[in-house]
């Protein structure tokens, strides 16, 4: 009888873990429709798209925790028409990319633009763009790298304090039950989440609800999130804004006013860390605002005036 409960405790404990691996992979088959190009890095392929004339000055887009690269479309868009051009890839664990294992942290994410940029022979300074955790990579990124970016744009930025609820912060505390967590009820709440901006009629992404959703279908999205909230997004990155200070990047901030993932109150501490940091905040907009706000967005990169 004890070892018979036993085992049904320990099959209940796996069962999230199980219902993951029985999930599809991200495979030649699932790729068939994918836009772009992918390259074969270390760490495995990645999905990435390079558009715009190629004489024009780089914009490296790093989307954030979730959302894969098109969530850049209506940005990337605007900056080719201004004679930019733009890379935009997929996190490991998201969009088109592989689902390697291994803890998603800083080093993760900042080899892996390496490898990127080091594969397509892309080597002199750029624009540097991050959006939600994107904004903390870019940040990463541009401390580690000062020579190689020519400005940093940051879209709602992790790294300056964020609420992402009660169960990212269990998440980012207690690693292996904070996964065991996420495979449990986080299809549940994403889903939940993305169907609530189904209605929203200022969306400039088509489809953006299903082609968000869509990522719950393929194993290894949700053990990905789990660790970037664990390793990535509970990483203070105060040390590093404070090392660009000390620096010539130039470093512009756009915030969305009703943002309640990335309160608009890091624009506060972004200018206690780097005075020379611009601040701009978008009314009325949510956390969404790439692709909810994106005119307002790409009127605040036009006004900016992005470096060449």
């Amino acid at each position: 009888m004890i070892w018979a409960l036993a085992a049904i405790a320990a099959l209940i404990a796996l069962a999230p873990f199980i219902r993951d691996r029985m999930r599809p992979a991200m495979d030649a088959e699932a790729r068939q429709s994918a836009p772009g190009h992918f390259a074969d890095l270390p760490r495995g392929r990645t999905h990435y798209r390079l558009s715009g004339p190629e004489d024009g000055p780089l914009v490296v887009l790093i989307h954030g925790l979730t959302t894969p690269s098109f969530v850049w479309t209506p940005i990337a868009d605007h900056l080719n028409g201004m004679g930019f051009r733009t890379l935009s890839y997929d996190h490991y664990g998201r969009g088109y990319s592989d689902r390697p294992g291994g803890a998603q942290d800083e080093d993760f994410f900042l080899s892996h633009l390496d490898a990127l940029l080091d594969h397509l022979d892309l080597r002199g300074p750029a624009t540097v763009m991050g959006y939600s955790m994107g904004g903390a990579i870019a940040t990463a990124w541009t401390a580690r790298h000062p020579d190689r970016v020519r400005e940093m744009i940051l879209l709602a930025p992790a790294g300056l304090g964020h609420d992402l609820g009660p169960v990212a912060r269990l998440v980012a505390n207690h690693r292996w039950l904070g996964r065991w967590l996420m495979l449990l009820t986080y299809g549940r709440s994403f889903r939940a989440s993305v169907e609530q901006e189904r209605g929203l009629e200022t969306s400039h992404i088509p489809n953006v609800v299903p082609l968000q959703l869509n990522e719950l279908s393929f194993r290894g999205f949700i053990p990905a999130v789990a660790s970037s909230l664990h390793h990535m997004l509970d990483h203070d990155l105060t040390e590093a804004h404070r090392t660009i200070a000390k620096g010539d990047t130039s470093v512009l901030a756009i915030w969305a006013a009703e943002d309640d993932v990335i309160p608009v109150a890091g624009a506060e501490r972004l200018a206690a860390l780097n005075p020379a940091a611009r601040n701009v905040i978008i009314p009325e907009a949510g956390h969404a605002l790439a692709y909810t706000h994106s005119p307002e967005v790409n009127a605040a990169l036009d006004a900016a005036g992005l470096r060449r």
